[in-house]
C-alpha cells in the first residue's frame, strides 16, 4: 500500500531544500548521509542546495535485521570530513526507536562541529526529540521505498509503501 507518492516526495524535498538554503545562506554546510537508506533522499536534497556551499560525506551504520531493530548500533564506516567549526546536517532516512539518532548525535558532536542539525525524511514520532527538518511524519509501520529497504530489497521504489511480510 502506497503511503507517500513520488510527487509528494519531490515537492517536500524541494521545500526542505528551500528551508535549509534560507537557514544557511552564505554558510558552509556538510551533509552527512547515513547509508544506505538515506542516499536517495540526500542526493535529491543536495540538488536543492545549489545556492549553499555544500560538502557531502557518508557514514554507514546498522541496527536492523529484517523488520526489527537489534537494539545495537554497529558503525561500519565513519565520515572522513573534518567537522571542526563547520555546520553539520545529519541526513537520516527514518527516525524510529531513537537509538540510531542518539548514537549519531553523540558521535558527530564528538567531532566538534560549529552546529549540528538533524534532517530526517521520515519520522514515526515515537521519541521526544526535536528534529530540525522533517520530510513526513508517518504511522508506526514498517515502510519501504525511496532508499528504505527490507533485507536489501525495495530501495529503488519511487514512493514510500507500507511493507507487509507474506
Amino acid at each position: 500500500m502506497i503511503l507517500i507518492t513520488e510527487d509528494k516526495i519531490k515537492n517536500r524535498v524541494k521545500e526542505l531544500g528551500r528551508e535549509i538554503r534560507n537557514d544557511y545562506k552564505g554558510k558552509q554546510v556538510v551533509l552527512i548521509c547515513v547509508l544506505k537508506g538515506s542516499v536517495f533522499f540526500m542526493t535529491d536534497l543536495a540538488r536543492e542546495l545549489d545556492e549553499t556551499t555544500t560538502e557531502i560525506d557518508f557514514m554507514q551504520i546498522s541496527s536492523y535485521k529484517g523488520t526489527e531493530s537489534t537494539g545495537k548500533i554497529n558503525l561500519i564506516n565513519d565520515i572522513t570530513s573534518d567537522l571542526k567549526g563547520k555546520n553539520a546536517i545529519v541526513v537520516e532516512d527514518i527516525i524510529d526507536t531513537g537509538l540510531t539518532l542518539d548514537f549519531l548525535i553523540n558521535h558527530i558532536n564528538s567531532k566538534k562541529p560549529e552546529s549540528l542539525k538533524i534532517c530526517s525524511f521520515l519520522n514515526k514520532n515515537k521519541i521526544n526529540y526535536k528534529i530540525d527538518y522533517t520530510g513526513f511524519e508517518i504511522p508506526n509501520e514498517f515502510v519501504i521505498g525511496y532508499g528504505l529497504d527490507f533485507d536489501g530489497k525495495y530501495r529503488n521504489l519511487p514512493n514510500i509503501s507500507i511493507f507487509k511480510q507474506k
